[in-house]
């Protein structure tokens, strides 16, 4: 049983943890190989992860999708003032041969992590630089590479540790080449064949052109480059201070939006172009960590900075002007963590602050004659930004020996603001929108062993998200004839969950059965609706009519659902594993009940695995 967590705010033994938390292992990323961090999440049967192309990866926890859930990288949050409430493609930003281990926290974790943890928590750990006292080698390191024949992929990595007494250095960097795409040649019995590629475009002395496809489950134009880099250095003083540098560094070459570009028209392709822009993301972090440094409590402090771009580029067939959208987001942040021990329990309680701004740009340019136009941007165009300041604590303690109790809270506040400095392109009736929020959660919970054999668990936690830019402010075609228009109203989501829990292990521990059941009330849920603008209903909009939606505080939802895990010993050699997820999700109204969206069908995982001294094999089925 792994029961080492690496988050500083949570309590180290997995058995003291009244949540469902699981974890993904350096060995075991190791062993599977995967091509990225999507497939990484999506093969531990555990969650599951939304990818309908190449360069995507957008993980579902208990219904809970994007925006919804938190990503954090070495304890630093991701998710930013344009997080949408789509899929989202960047945990692909995060190279899986960096991590030292994922931590997976399901359900609300907004007191532990703050806005956007309504469905869980993904924290992925990179590797740490290993001191000599840790290494007992004064360099050391790994090299791999892998090819795989379904999209041609060819991939390699290196890491270098660098060892003495007081400083450590861990260098590494990765390449990945993945090409296009080869599909099954089963059909979908529920409709078409979606993602079949009978033909493409290409544009030939300026003229665009369709193309029959050679083999049309050779989905072309689906493949990309990526290139990862990290470097950490970590010194320790005598006086029992350790510093961190943490720089990590991930880009790409343009990636294929492929559902757009196989969208059909009666004459052909509708789009003849679309793809984003190099997914770049940057993270510096300065960590300092000191054990008994105030009030006999250990400390940790991360001062971060991030920068982020990403952009869309799309024209449609014989339209030779190519649109481009360009948002640059920058995040300023610092963490306080500090953890005190008791005899019987223990505290975790800090503070963190994060100021994020947004540059949003687009122009047109036309591929033959060079002439460039000013076309309206994906998000306004003034000044976007965000403040969050939040303090948060929680306490474990040991009220009998068969007993463990949790009690933790956060309260925080939100500040908003987008101004729209040329309405040029589609002018509002305000120019300026300000919010400021008032965050709060809690949580409770309780473990009861009654034997050695059997772990009752009981939790209650609250989580919130409060709207971001993406939410309040985007002007979006999301297809033809609908645009999504700013709803300046909008008010911060939030969820309560109960979780029951119940653990059976063996008396010779080679059986072990998880079962977890969860109900979450969602409150306030931002949902795209039906929306009047000025008064209409239906707008002119890119030289088309369309009808008008906008995110919107839809009453309530919920979404329950139970998940089971059993692993078990055949013998010394052989063990098997399997999970089974359900999750129900409906929006609740005085006329009907409704489906929730992001809501997965059944879904887990089988597998059985062999491991005899220099040799483990392992097989296994995701459904």
């Amino acid at each position: 049983e792994e029961v080492v967590l690496s988050s500083a705010r949570i309590s180290k033994d997995k058995s003291k943890i009244s949540t469902q938390v699981e974890s993904i292992s350096q060995k075991e990323i190791e062993f599977q190989n995967f091509q990225n961090t999507a497939d990484l999440l999506s093969n531990s049967g555990t969650i599951i992860v939304q990818k309908s192309q190449q360069g995507a990866g957008s993980p579902t926890i208990r219904g809970f999708e994007a925006s919804r859930v938190l990503l954090l990288v070495d304890g630093v949050r991701m998710n930013n003032l344009i997080y949408r409430s789509g899929h989202l493609q960047n945990v692909i930003t995060v190279d899986e041969n960096l991590l030292e281990k994922v931590d997976i926290f399901f359900g609300p974790t907004s007191t532990l992590f703050g806005s956007d943890a309504l469905g869980g928590t993904i924290n992925m750990i990179t590797k740490k630089p290993k001191f000599l006292s840790e290494s007992n080698q004064a360099i050391s390191g790994t090299v791999s590479t892998r090819y795989s024949s379904v999209n041609e992929e060819k991939s390699g990595h290196f890491d270098i540790n660098y060892s003495k007494e007081n400083w450590a250095s861990l260098t590494s960097f990765s390449y990945n080449d993945f090409g296009d795409l080869k599909m099954g040649k089963r059909k979908n019995h529920n409709g078409d064949f979606f993602g079949e590629r009978p033909t493409y475009v290409e544009t030939i002395n300026g003229v665009d052109v369709l193309v029959e496809n050679s083999n049309k489950y050779i989905q072309k134009q689906s493949g990309f480059k990526q290139y990862n880099f990290m470097q950490k250095l970590g010194y320790k003083t005598t006086k029992g201070l350790e510093h961190g540098l943490n720089f990590q560094f991930s880009t790409s070459t343009d990636i294929p939006r492929y559902d757009r570009l196989t969208d059909k028209t009666s004459t052909g392709l509708a789009n003849a172009e679309w793809f984003y822009g190099p997914q770049k993301r940057l993270l510096a972090v300065y960590s300092l960590s000191k054990a008994k440094a105030f009030l006999n409590s250990d400390l940790k402090v991360d001062v971060a900075y991030q920068n982020i771009e990403e952009s869309r580029h799309n024209r449609k067939f014989g339209n030779y002007n190519l649109q481009n959208r360009t948002e640059k987001v920058n995040m300023y942040s610092i963490g306080v963590d500090l953890h005190k021990e008791f005899s019987k329990s223990e505290l975790f309680y800090g503070l963190e602050s994060y100021v994020e701004d947004l540059n949003s740009s687009a122009f047109s340019n036309n591929i033959n004659t060079g002439e460039i136009k000013d076309i309206d941007s994906r998000y306004p165009n003034g000044k976007n930004n965000m403040m969050r300041n939040d303090v948060y604590a929680s306490y474990n303690s040991l009220l009998s020996k068969k007993t463990n109790f949790n009690i933790g809270g956060r309260a925080g506040y939100t500040i908003l603001k987008s101004t729209i400095t040329d309405d040029t392109f589609f002018p509002l009736p305000f120019n300026e929108i300000n919010q400021k929020n008032f965050t709060y959660s809690g949580t409770v919970g309780l473990i009861h062993r009654p034997s050695k054999n059997v772990a009752l668990k009981t939790n209650i936690s609250t989580g919130f998200r409060v709207p971001n830019i993406d939410d309040l402010a985007k002007i979006f075609e999301s297809s033809d004839g609908l645009v999504i228009v700013p709803n300046a109203d909008l008010k911060p989501e939030k969820t309560i969950t109960t979780d029951l829990g119940m653990v059976l292990k063996s008396n010779n521990k080679h059986f072990q059965m998880e079962n977890t059941y969860y109900f979450t009330r969602f409150i306030d849920a931002i949902v795209t609706d039906n929306f009047l603008y000025n008064g209409q209903s239906v707008i002119t909009y890119n030289g088309s009519q369309s009808q008008v939606l906008a995110n919107q505080n839809k009453g309530r939802a919920f979404v329950t659902g139970f998940s089971t895990q059993i692993k078990g010993t055949i013998n010394s050699h052989f063990q098997y594993n399997a999970t089974f997820n359900y999750t129900l999700g409906r929006i609740t109204s005085e006329e009907e009940k409704s489906p929730l969206d992001h809501i997965p069908p059944y879904y887990g995982k089988f597998g059985i695995n062999y491991s005899k001294e220099w040799i483990t094999v392992e097989a296994y089925m995701l459904y």
